[in-house]
């Protein structure tokens, strides 16, 4: 494992493994990810994980229908409760088109006795990008519902999960979150949340780099032609090869170098990853502790697409 293997998030209390894994898909949502995880496996996943060297896992109340919360919380059962270093980690959610301080309220209390526990060290505003920003943040709202449940101890912190990195941008300058988490748009191929993780720690608020694998194909390069899930550009595709071909001579999948493009970030205080097999802990470990050479890495940066093709070119965010 890497020697800065453990971490503080921010300034937060929380400290946790470099690796945070990422409970989407023990949801079982195939439309998305494009396999099913049963019940059965998605439980044996989380016992082992619990007494791996990854100490923390990443859910929301809406994952398969609340169905990652709840085989998190039978594994959490069956272990007998959390491991005193291990964190879960949620998030509250919209439903029916409702993100008010009741639903923040009510996603919040779902999630808890889904999960069997009375509080939790870190929860996450999360997708609010379909609802008014104005709205969330006024006097009574969402944003405040969420202080409201860390003043009252039942959340040691708070933050904000999305990918826009604009709007990310705007819940920070409301000074009240301790982590944002931003997904797909800091990886070995874009690079639009560069600005925001240095305003968040600028700031002082905790960063968590999610989907650094695009969605899978820089985990999985000639295998698929999608980027975050949406149809990839012919620029996108042409840089990834050229980024493929290139770790390999090296001797360097690149998957690893796509891992540990953001494990070796400062400002970025964890890498959420998704996965739901026991095997791939061991992989991601080992990835993580790979020797990659500096003239690797600097070949990398001169293929990096255009601004053009990423998810948030500056221009979106008010960046010139």
């Amino acid at each position: 494992m890497p020697r800065d293997w453990h971490r503080g998030i921010g300034q937060t209390p929380l400290v946790t493994s470099a690796i945070i894994a990422g409970a989407s898909p023990l949801g079982s949502i195939p439309n998305l990810y494009g396999y099913d995880v049963s019940e059965s496996a998605a439980v044996d996943f989380m016992l082992a994980l619990l007494k791996s060297p990854i100490r923390a896992v990443d859910t929301s109340n809406n994952y398969g229908d609340g169905a990652s919360e709840r085989r998190i919380g039978k594994a959490i059962a069956l272990a007998g409760g959390v491991p005193e270093d291990f964190s879960i980690i949620t998030k509250v959610d919209a439903a029916m088109g409702d993100f008010s301080a009741a639903r923040v309220r009510e996603s919040f209390r779902e999630s808890l006795e889904r999960l069997g526990v009375q509080k939790v060290p870190l929860l996450l505003l999360h997708d609010p990008d379909k609802f008014d920003f104005e709205y969330m943040a006024s006097s009574g709202g969402a944003v405040e519902a969420l202080v409201r449940i860390r003043h009252e101890g039942l959340a040691d912190s708070i933050g904000v999960a999305t990918g826009n990195t604009a709007l990310l941008h705007r819940y920070l300058e409301l000074g009240v979150f301790d982590v944002i988490l931003s997904h797909n748009r800091f990886t070995l191929v874009d690079r639009s949340a560069h600005a925001l993780f240095s305003h968040a720690v600028e700031l002082g608020v905790g960063v968590l780099n999610a989907a650094v694998y695009g969605g899978g194909i820089l985990a999985r390069p000639g295998q698929s032609t999608k980027y975050a899930y949406k149809p990839a550009s012919r620029e996108l595709l042409a840089a990834i090869a050229a980024m493929d071909s290139l770790c390999a001579r090296y001797g360097i999948d690149l998957a690893t170098a796509a891992l540990q493009f953001s494990l070796r970030d400062p400002r970025i205080d964890a890498t959420v990853v998704g996965i739901t097999s026991e095997s791939r802990i061991a992989s991601l470990i080992a990835s993580a502790g790979t020797h990659i050479p500096d003239p690797l890495w600097e070949e990398l940066e001169l293929l990096v697409p255009p601004a053009t093709t990423w998810l948030d070119p500056p221009a979106s965010q008010g960046i010139v």
